[in-house]
């Protein structure tokens, strides 16, 4: 059994370190903004297992820190939490949803219609293009 539901923004932070940041220090994930987000947690078996945090200015939605536990990757639980989002984004009446995507995950953004735009960068040793979706 598989749900998603919106939870409180220190939820988030396990996952984001486990899965993203396991080598950093723990505060290293914890977002500036964490507590004007929307957060979203993927429980499977009623475990938490994936998170996804939200933030909006005006009807541009931005996701940030899709992560999911590293054990229970590859079982499509990221897809599960992306179409989540992107269903609440079109109820939101979002125009569009974006994302600062790794290089390497970019394939996984294509699935769900996102395309890159010509802005990247590096940070923390990853390379990043922003790849957006517009509804």
């Amino acid at each position: 059994m598989v749900v998603v539901e919106q939870i409180f923004p220190s939820l988030t932070w396990r996952i984001r370190h486990e899965s993203m940041y396991p080598d950093a220090p723990f505060d290293l994930v914890k977002l500036k903004d964490d507590f004007d987000g929307i957060h979203f947690g993927l429980y499977a078996e009623h475990k938490l297992t994936g998170v996804v945090s939200l933030f909006n200015e005006g009807d541009i939605y931005q996701f940030r820190k899709l992560a999911v536990l590293p054990n229970d990757q590859k079982k499509g639980y990221g897809k599960v939490l992306m179409e989540y989002l992107i269903d609440f984004c079109k109820i939101q009446k979002a125009s569009k949803l974006w994302c600062n995507a790794r290089v390497n995950a970019t394939e996984f953004y294509y699935k769900f219609g996102f395309h890159e735009t010509h802005n990247r960068f590096s940070k923390d040793g990853n390379d990043y293009v922003v790849m957006e979706l517009e509804f």
